[in-house]
Parts: structure tokens; C-alpha cells; sequence
């Protein structure tokens, strides 16, 4: 039950303040590790396939490790000086390792320069939450790659975070957030991270699995009490869950697409290198800045849906027991 009390204040916590810019946060902290440990690693392992495999691994694991054993230690430690104390700082991490109002905050960022016409305000802000070159993206492809971004992090952001905390609380929670993170920063396939971002990638993915199936479900479900199209969420779901590079993001955003009868994916632009990619949806009607607004809702109740059926079945657990 400490786990869920934690969890049920940290996403109220969430909901209330996000991430205000000022604050230090442990997912910069964990960022800032990556490439200090990254560039100690590059340093030791031969630039080959096997020795960037291996720095890559050693990463990984590395990371990860920090990311729980720090938190568990520190949790464990408050809990041996003052119960309450615990739970307090735990609330805390929690609050801090969920992402709703600073993604639908960020979204927004873009969605106000769009309604105004002012493409190159609203290039500027997508290019904080996409890794993608947004210098030469039109109207209807910075909304949809907002979009797509706000559907993608659903998971990682909100859904992923809450079933990894459940389960145990904010140590195996920092430990997804270090899997994501790794992920976004090396996990590409170009020919810096082909090979050496290899084992975050897959790493991710796995993690990730189980959590895109629930939070494509979570978000119909939502499209439902919404009065959105959720029908055609699941015919789109079930047609081009997999037209992504990531086995997992095309669940999120093939659901998206359905749902607002629009066309996601295709071909973008990574570091200057296009990135083939299949499209994702039926182009029924144009994007439309208000479809920010709309996944934004969608986004929120999925995670309200995601916290009350794992709140119900943790609570429920406790009392069979």
C-alpha cells in the first residue's frame, strides 16, 4: 500500500505543478550521466562492432544500476530513521518521475505559435521535445510530429512510469526512467549509435512492451468516455500497430491515428539523415493544430484510467492477502 499511496500523490503531485524549469530533476541527472559515462566508455572499448557492443552494454547496465540502487538505498535508509519521512521523499521521486503536465505543457508550446501562424516560434519549441530537424517542417508536419510526440510518451511518460512504480515504487521506477532515457539519447541507428546504442535500444523495448499494449488500450478506453472515435482507434490499432521502427510507439500512435481519423508517420529527417518510414493511419481528413488539444485530453484520462485500475488491483491484492 506504500507504494500505491506514493504513487496516488505523486500523479496528483504531477497534475498540479509538472516540471517547473528551476527545479534540479533526477531525469537531467541521469542524462548528465549518460554522457560522462559515455564518453569514459568510448575511451576504453575498441571502435569496433564487438567493442562498441560492449561499451554500449557496460553503459547500460551501469546506468541502470545507479538509477535503482541509489533511490532504493537512499529510501531504505529514511525508512530506518522515520516512516513518514519515507513516504514523503518517495511521494516526491514519484511525482518526479511522471511527465503528464510538463508533456501536454510542451505540446502546447507549439499548439499556441501554429494558431498564430508563426511557424518558426513553433519549429523552435517542437525541436525541444523531438530528436527529429524540424528547420524545414511545414505546418501540418510539425502538428503531426506534436502529435505523434504526445501519443509516443503517453507510454514512456505517463502509463510505463505508473505500472513500473505499482509494481516497486520509485527505485524500479528511476529504473524505467534510466531504460527511456538511455534509449532517447543512444538508442539511434545511425553510425555513431548503430552498434553501441544497440542493447539500450532492445533493452527499451522490452521494457516497454507489456506497457504500449496497456496504454493503447488504456487510450481507447479513453477515446470512449471522450465520445471519440475509438472504433476506428481499434480497426487502426490492430491494421498498423507495427508501421513503426519501434515495435512499441507504433501501438500508441497507430491508436492516435484512429482515433482522430488522421495519417501519422512517414519519412523524417534525423541529424540530417532522411529516416524512411511507413505511414501509420488513414489521411480521412488534413491534421489540425486543435488534434494537439485533443491527444492532450486523451492522454490525461488514459492516465487517470491507467492509475485506477492499478490502484483497484494493488488495493485488491492487499485485501485478499
Amino acid at each position: 500500500m506504500d507504494y500505491a499511496i506514493s504513487v496516488g500523490l505523486g500523479y496528483i503531485l504531477d497534475l498540479i505543478f509538472g516540471d517547473p524549469r528551476r527545479w534540479p530533476h533526477p531525469i537531467t541527472l541521469i542524462g548528465i550521466t549518460i554522457s560522462k559515462f559515455e564518453k569514459i566508455i568510448r575511451k576504453i572499448f575498441p571502435r569496433t562492432r564487438v567493442g562498441e557492443l560492449m561499451g554500449g552494454f557496460v553503459l547500460c547496465i551501469s546506468v541502470v544500476s545507479l538509477s535503482f540502487i541509489i533511490p532504493f538505498f537512499i529510501l531504505y535508509q529514511l525508512g530506518e530513521i522515520n516512516y513518514y519521512l519515507k513516504m514523503v521523499v518517495q511521494t516526491f521521486f514519484c511525482y518526479q518521475i511522471l511527465a503528464s503536465r510538463s508533456l501536454c505543457d510542451e505540446s502546447m508550446k507549439v499548439y499556441y505559435p501554429l494558431i498564430k501562424k508563426d511557424i518558426k516560434e513553433a519549429r523552435k519549441y517542437l525541436s525541444w521535445i523531438v530528436g527529429r530537424d524540424t528547420t524545414e517542417l511545414t505546418e501540418v508536419q510539425i502538428t503531426k510530429a506534436t502529435v505523434e510526440t504526445v501519443a509516443e510518451n503517453t507510454c514512456d511518460g505517463v502509463v510505463a512510469p505508473l505500472i513500473f512504480m505499482i509494481i516497486g515504487g520509485a527505485p524500479l521506477g528511476f529504473l524505467y526512467k534510466a531504460v527511456n532515457t538511455l534509449d532517447s539519447m543512444v538508442g539511434y541507428k545511425n553510425e555513431k549509435y548503430f552498434n553501441f546504442g544497440k542493447v539500450s535500444a532492445r533493452v527499451d523495448d522490452i521494457l516497454n512492451y507489456i506497457p504500449a499494449i496497456f496504454s493503447a488500450y488504456s487510450m481507447l478506453i479513453s477515446a470512449f468516455f471522450l465520445k471519440l472515435d475509438y472504433k476506428n482507434g481499434y480497426k487502426i490499432y490492430c491494421r498498423d500497430k507495427n508501421n513503426h521502427s519501434s515495435p512499441n510507439s507504433g501501438k500508441t500512435e497507430s491508436v492516435c491515428a484512429g482515433i482522430l481519423g488522421v495519417q501519422l508517420g512517414g519519412d523524417s529527417t534525423y541529424f540530417g539523415q532522411v529516416v524512411k518510414k511507413k505511414t501509420i493511419g488513414d489521411k480521412k481528413r488534413e491534421i489540425l493544430p486543435d488534434d494537439i488539444i485533443i491527444i492532450n485530453k486523451i492522454m490525461y484520462m488514459a492516465g487517470k484510467i491507467t492509475l485506477i485500475i492499478l490502484l483497484g488491483a494493488r488495493i485488491g491484492m492487499v485485501i485478499l492477502k
